[in-house]
């Protein structure tokens, strides 16, 4: 299935991630929800359980390396905390308290709000609390088809 590939952020207390997905879909407007599939046995699924909030970067097409940097957990020597940095790329964190990686085109900050398991992967809905833009809005964006990777679950 051609898709997207995205950056998602999660959090719980001093334990931050950022992980690649390419199952991140829309599911509603009214109220704005997002889906976001992770495999149920994943450190970001264990985050957003704690935490209850993840966010969700779109990535540039240019950008692959940051793709290909997130798809393995951070582990806590490639947070810098004072710098700002997970493996050497610029974070903040979102209302929600959440990393969100400064190089995504745009982006979403979400309190999780339901979780429906699906085999090997859980679908995380969540709700949209804030979203934007760190780039221009016409930045074309990163799919698996643009890179040398197959989808690994």
């Amino acid at each position: 299935m051609p898709s997207g590939l995205y950056l998602v952020g999660s959090r719980d207390g001093d334990r931050l991630n950022v992980m690649t997905a390419s199952w991140v879909v829309q599911l509603a407007t009214e109220p704005k929800l997002l889906g976001v599939g992770v495999e149920r046995s994943a450190y970001t699924l264990e985050l957003i359980r704690a935490g209850g909030a993840f966010t969700v970067g779109t990535v540039a097409r240019e950008d692959r390396a940051l793709v290909r940097k997130f798809v393995k957990p951070v582990k806590p020597e490639d947070i810098d905390t004072a710098g700002s940095t997970l493996h050497g790329f610029p974070f903040r964190l979102s209302d929600s308290g959440v990393p969100l990686l400064e190089g995504a085109v745009g982006w979403f900050d979400c309190q999780a709000e339901n979780e429906i398991e699906l085999g090997s992967h859980s679908l995380v809905v969540g709700r949209v609390r804030a979203a934007g833009f760190n780039r221009p809005e016409d930045t074309p964006l990163l799919r698996m088809e643009d890179t040398r990777m197959s989808y690994g679950g």
